[in-house]
């Protein structure tokens, strides 16, 4: 197969304006059929394909599109179908797995690597029967040809399947590899007959991890036996977001075609260049970011590449993307509001596809052939990088004197101290009910930020808006017996981009969406320059929300990690000094809302373990700098001032000492989904903070019975005693419907009341 083409991991699913999202919500609520569903999906494969082939890709993705998810629709191609679901088929199926229903509970999701997408977690046990199911990637692919083009096919692999699986039966997942691998050989034979020759692209993200030697001993049998199955099929076997040097060293003496290698996020992938150039494989450099939004460095990228081909012969090449474009927006051609020199800075997943074909061009081939235009472009990019090394915009001198000098890590007595103060000031019950902070986003309150953004609504009827919304959450709260109350959050479109909006040294987008979850979409604001707080940013509306109500109104707050690892994040410093100089905007904010009479004030930290890096020797630098900086976020708390933290999606067995060094007075965490194993990790430590685990789903839309909640209370009790605990649903309420929230918030005061009569 030749060489020399620009190769594309993946691409985002959602639409250029979230029409997939639109489209599946609409769906879910009954409103169109699923017909309308497909209609859409096919305009957005087909307008996807378009704008790679466009920008002469050459290496295009089918089965990179999902409804959902594609650990999902993995799982659904090997008939990995968890006993509850299996009389369900077609969309039903493929939802109620990732959503659940009335009768059933829906499938763990967690946090896809180090990244802000979730997947849906396979659930495995030895009993189970597979089968295949190859239909969606058949169609896809002849949906491509008959489009036009000639794709590849994207498939997750089978070590990375079973390495993010879970057993339902306990065990480890790699024991079903005997019974795994052959319906992938099945899969592979099925798609043999699709076309005279096939590049097959198998996701190993698992390798890029610290893996043990039982796992490694997998990688050479598998590739053997998947790349003798047809002759027709050339296999790519990809990894990203850091390096592979154990695989890459077994997985060039095996018959697959190419490697694809992330050398952005794995700089150590370079030392494995001699030991590829020695094999016959065809390496996949990944030198465009997958990740992150900045414009190439055309010259330093160039540099990367010339370190690469003084090892790799070119016919052996192809530039890639570091990962799947499924981690960036779409295109910057919707951001019409953005400042222009800033916005000259940015490259989104449109945009990368025309860097991608130019330095293919400029590195590969023959540089002569530039054409007058592309010669322009370079001459662009080369001013905009200096742009940005220059630019008064991104220098903030008074803000790095106060990072250099600041040295308080540490607030007011200890933890012991602290909460016999705060009990009796406070004066809370065990078992103390709680939400995690947000409530419903209705059509009318997006709509209002909508006009208030645009000047359709002035200041004085946006604040009417939101106050009669927090009015609402207050009385609704109060009414159904909440004992801590919280303000709703209508003014905040999310939980970074609010604060990002406010922070000096960040910016923001109009549609720079990336998908979450399922429909779900996020909008991070991005870090260009110093970052400083002009003036408050949530007190206001704390102190209004805290005026209508005699209960304890929690202050909400974004913690400096989180801002970080859900922002788009500066690349020209180290992530620790970004995080710090947002731990000083935090802690300032902290301190203006206890001065402003706000008692408890919880600082979410719900992607502090998503930053982790997956390699062990790089976690101490890491958990040194968060650590330090949720500490200084907190730093200005009186002792009476109780401090909550939230965290959801995370496996804390390997954390648990670190979040005890955080000195949080309250956590609270997700486990509706995992049941109590998370939590058990806080009883065998001997944790002492009080913990609110999750005792209800809030990413599905059914609504658990008061009997079910209590059921659930009395597990947690069996781990933790009713001192330390409080009760609270898993996570924030925004995504959710008031008519969902409301019945289930009910049932969770009703089953408390009814536990505190038991114990």
């Amino acid at each position: 197969m030749s060489n020399n083409k620009s190769y594309v991991v993946g691409f985002p699913r959602i639409g250029e304006q979230r029409e997939l999202k639109k489209v599946l919500e609409l769906f879910w609520s009954k409103k169109c059929d699923f017909s309308e569903v497909q209609r859409v999906a096919s305009e957005l494969k087909q307008r996807h394909w378009a704008y790679q082939r466009d920008a002469d890709i050459e290496y295009i993705s089918t089965n990179d599109f999902s409804l959902y998810d594609n650990m999902l629709d993995m799982a659904i191609t090997l008939g990995a179908i968890p006993a509850r679901f299996q009389e369900l088929e077609g969309e039903t199926l493929l939802f109620t797995m990732a959503r659940g229903d009335n009768n059933r509970v829906a499938m763990e999701m967690t946090k896809w690597f180090n990244t802000n997408y979730h997947y849906i977690v396979p659930e495995l046990s030895l009993e189970d029967k597979y089968q295949l199911n190859a239909k969606k990637i058949v169609e896809e692919y002849k949906e491509a040809k008959a489009f036009g083009i000639t794709p590849k096919i994207n498939i997750i692999g089978p070590l990375t399947f079973l390495g993010l699986s879970k057993r339902t039966d306990g065990g480890d997942a790699y024991e079903l590899y005997s019974k795994i691998l052959p319906i992938y050989k099945e899969l592979l034979q099925e798609i043999s007959l699709l076309d005279e020759k096939i590049t097959l692209q198998i996701d190993e993200p698992i390798l890029v991890k610290d893996l043990d030697i039982k796992v490694l001993s997998l990688v050479k049998p598998t590739y053997d036996a998947l790349s003798c199955v047809a002759s027709n099929i050339y296999i790519a076997v990809v990894t990203y977001f850091e390096h592979s040097s154990e695989a890459t060293k077994i997985l060039v003496n095996t018959p697959i075609w190419a490697l694809g290698l992330d050398f952005l996020y794995g700089k150590e992938n370079l030392a494995t260049l001699e030991l590829i150039a020695s094999s016959d494989k065809v390496l996949l450099a990944g030198v465009v970011d997958g990740r992150n939004i900045w414009k190439n460095d055309f010259e330093s990228t160039s540099e990367l590449v010339n370190i690469i081909t003084q090892k790799i012969e070119k016919d052996k090449l192809l530039l890639a993307t570091s990962c799947s474009l499924l981690h960036t927006p779409f295109t910057l051609k919707y951001e019409s509001k953005m400042d222009t020199e800033v916005k000259n800075w940015l490259s989104y997943a449109v945009e990368k596809l025309e860097e991608l074909s130019l330095l293919t061009q400029l590195t590969l081939k023959a540089k002569a052939s530039l054409s007058q235009l592309q010669t322009q472009t370079l001459e662009l990019n080369k001013a905009a990088n200096h742009s940005r090394k220059t630019s008064k915009l991104i220098h903030d001198k008074s803000t790095q004197e106060r990072v250099q000098n600041y040295t308080q890590l540490v607030r007011e007595g200890s933890y012991e101290e602290r909460i016999k103060i705060q009990k009796e000031q406070l004066g809370y019950e065990d078992l103390a009910t709680t939400s995690i902070g947000s409530f419903p986003q209705t059509p009318e309150l997006r709509k209002a930020r909508r006009d208030f953004k645009s000047g359709d609504l002035s200041e004085v009827l946006y604040e009417k808006k939101m106050k009669e919304y927090i009015d609402e959450c207050v009385a609704f709260q109060e009414e159904c017996g909440l004992e801590v109350l919280v303000h709703g959050e209508p003014e905040r479109n999310d939980m970074v981009e609010y604060f990002g909006e406010q922070l000096k040294g960040y910016g923001f987008s109009q549609n720079g969406w990336v998908q979450s979850y399922g429909s779900r979409c996020v909008k991070p604001p991005f870090i260009y320059g110093d970052i400083s707080r002009p003036k408050p940013m949530t007190v206001s509306w704390s102190s209004y929300a805290q005026s209508k109500t005699d209960k304890i109104m929690k202050g909400m707050l974004t913690g400096p990690v989180t801002i970080l690892n859900w922002s788009f994040v500066r690349d020209d410093m180290q992530r620790g000094d970004v995080s710090k100089q947002i731990a000083l905007a935090i802690r300032d904010e902290v301190d203006d809302l206890q001065n402003a009479g706000i008692k408890m004030i919880q600082v979410d930290e719900a992607a502090f373990k998503e930053g982790y890096p997956l390699r062990e020797f790089k976690i101490a630098a890491y958990e040194e700098w968060a650590v330090r900086d949720f500490k200084i976020a907190v730093s200005a708390a009186k002792v009476q001032t109780q401090i909550h933290t939230h965290m959801c999606y995370s496996e804390f067995n390997d954390i648990i000492k670190t979040i005890e060094a955080m000195d949080a007075d309250v956590i609270s965490i997700e486990t509706a989904r995992s049941g109590n194993e998370l939590l058990k990790i806080f009883a065998e430590v001997g944790y002492k903070q009080e913990v609110g685990p999750g005792v209800y789903d809030i990413h599905s839309p059914r609504v658990p019975s008061v009997d079910e909640m209590v059921k659930q209370i009395e597990k947690l009790l069996e781990v933790l005693p009713k001192e330390q605990l409080w009760i609270n649903p898993d996570c924030g309420l925004k995504t959710r419907k008031w008519e969902e929230v409301k019945p289930s918030l009910i049932n969770m005061v009703k089953a408390v009341k009814i536990i505190r009569d038991k114990v």
